[in-house]
């Protein structure tokens, strides 16, 4: 599928750039094709075959993409590793994948102990179209016919492992098909500038890729993602789509120049794989001058929620909005039982979207879907009279205060509304009487400057019930992230209780 679509892109829209590195020079719709062709090619001379896996350990250059529609030319599967992983985790991840071929670049490299591949090439960042995959590709060659399977597996995404060891989610022909049909349906052109926001081993690149290359549209690469950078970058090339994960369009915000921008290019602004508190989301419609959109989904899911441009502007500051066309949502309770109106259950998405299963991992697929086909995304929300999803948090982050469920997102939409607070995370910490306690870690708007506990309390008081309030405090100068930028709330709630024993 995915290799169809990049031949035809490369017909319609030939020496346009789809992508553009940071070095300045653009990779075609042409490029891309040809590149691909010659080096799916070249992947067969060295004895890769259908099924199977090539892992790319790659930040974002253009070689990544060349590589991923090669592989799908080819009926190879892609396994995206985040570059921002350590090295262990990288290791963890390709132990799971069991590459045929890892491609690499010099940094990033594995260290060959105990990782099963065959075979590690070294990636040298090209500098302009025709180096890419040089040694690697068979010019002017293309490779083997494949009989059409919407089936066959294309690509591997991880999960992020915060909870525990990383799981692989299967993406084939099939999912990409019916993610692109939802984003973009059987259109071609109409696509804009935007900037590479998050690792291309990430759920959205890996998914809409197709989608993208059926605009027609122009994409941006940064190697390291930095919020000067990137913004200088929206302002320099006129980007017209500002897509990212909640993290890194405040982390843009708080850029001290902010207002010194010229930002009139920018038309719309994309935030997804993280909740966005409201203040947020203001913030970001205010100062970009553009309407603001949120997603909602999971690495399992592929799709499933959102708001559009032309919904009300509380749509997207309260709600992750509705379930897009062609995907169902469920509350369900602990017995897998929908829950009333109104009330808390954990979050389950089905569509066609939706992964095919967890590579080699039988056990875990089992326990992910539910028996008429929802995914469970570990995810709390409760569903308005409106139809849209609020989400609570992980189930996994509730705590229990004297009896009480408490959802720290719900805390945390409301902090992050103080005026002294930049950033805010609610972690429990024991507590012989209660239980649990929620204490609040807070990122001050000036340094040093932040707001008392008493302060806090006393703003969300009117909004929360008084067992929702925190009661402890902790001020960082910045909330740990993990490698998918997202809070790192291991992390935190480990600061939390080395706090709490450093105490006399």
């Amino acid at each position: 599928m995915l290799g169809e679509v990049a031949r035809e892109a490369a017909r319609r829209f030939g020496a346009q750039p789809a992508f553009v590195t940071d070095g300045g020079w653009p990779l075609s719709y042409a490029d891309l094709d040809r590149l691909s062709d010659e080096l799916a090619a070249g992947l067969a001379r060295r004895g890769m075959r259908p099924g199977d896996v090539l892992a790319l350990v790659l930040p974002a250059l253009p070689e990544y993409p060349v590589a991923y529609v090669a592989a799908a030319k080819l009926g190879a599967v892609v396994a995206g590793v985040n570059p921002r992983l350590s090295a262990f985790e990288r290791a963890r991840v390709l132990e799971l994948a069991r590459p045929r071929l890892t491609l690499a670049t010099a940094d990033l490299l594995p260290d060959g102990n105990g990782e099963p591949h065959a075979e590690v090439v070294e990636v040298v960042p090209a500098e302009r179209a025709d180096d890419v995959h040089a040694a690697l590709r068979a010019p002017g060659e293309t490779p083997p016919v494949l009989a059409p399977d919407d089936e066959r597996p294309l690509a591997l995404i991880f999960t992020s492992g915060t909870t525990g060891l990383p799981k692989a989610a299967v993406y084939a022909g099939r999912q990409l098909r019916a993610i692109t049909a939802i984003d973009v349906g059987d259109r071609w052109g109409g696509g804009g500038r935007s900037l590479a926001g998050q690792a291309l081993a990430h759920l959205g690149f890996m998914t809409k890729l197709p989608g993208n290359l059926r605009t027609g549209s122009t994409v941006f690469l940064q190697r390291q993602w930095r919020a000067e950078t990137a913004l200088r970058l929206v302002a320099d090339q006129r980007l017209t789509v500002l897509g990212g994960i909640p993290t890194q369009i405040a982390l843009m915000l708080r850029v001290p120049d902010f207002d010194a921008y010229d930002l009139e290019c920018v038309q719309a602004v994309v935030m997804g794989g993280g909740p966005a508190t409201p203040a947020l989301v203001r913030e970001a419609r205010q100062r970009f001058g553009a309407p603001v959109a949120v997603r909602y989904s999971s690495t399992e899911c592929g799709i499933g929620v959102g708001t559009a441009f032309t919904d009300p502007p509380e749509d997207a500051e309260e709600t992750v909005g509705r379930a897009l066309p062609g995907v169902e949502l469920a509350l369900l309770d602990p017995d897998d039982r929908p829950v009333a109106p109104g009330e808390v259950g954990q979050v389950c998405l089905r569509s066609p979207a939706v992964m095919s299963g967890y590579w080699d991992d039988p056990e875990g697929t089992a326990a992910v879907f539910t028996a008429d086909g929802f995914v469970r995304t570990g995810d709390l929300g409760w569903q308005d009279d409106r139809g849209r999803l609020h989400l609570a948090g992980r189930t996994k982050e509730m705590y229990v205060r004297g009896g009480y469920n408490v959802y720290p997102m719900e805390v945390e939409a409301v902090l992050a509304e103080h005026p002294d607070v930049a950033a805010v995370a609610v972690v429990p910490r024991a507590d012989p009487v209660m239980g649990e306690i929620g204490v609040a870690v807070v990122v001050p708007r000036r340094p040093k400057e932040g707001p008392a506990l008493d302060d806090l309390r006393a703003f969300a008081a009117p909004r929360l019930a008084a067992y929702k309030l925190p009661e402890a405090m902790a001020v960082v100068e910045a909330l740990p992230l993990t490698a998918m930028e997202k809070v790192d709330r291991r992390a935190l709630v480990a600061a939390v209780e080395a706090e709490l024993a450093s105490e006399p």
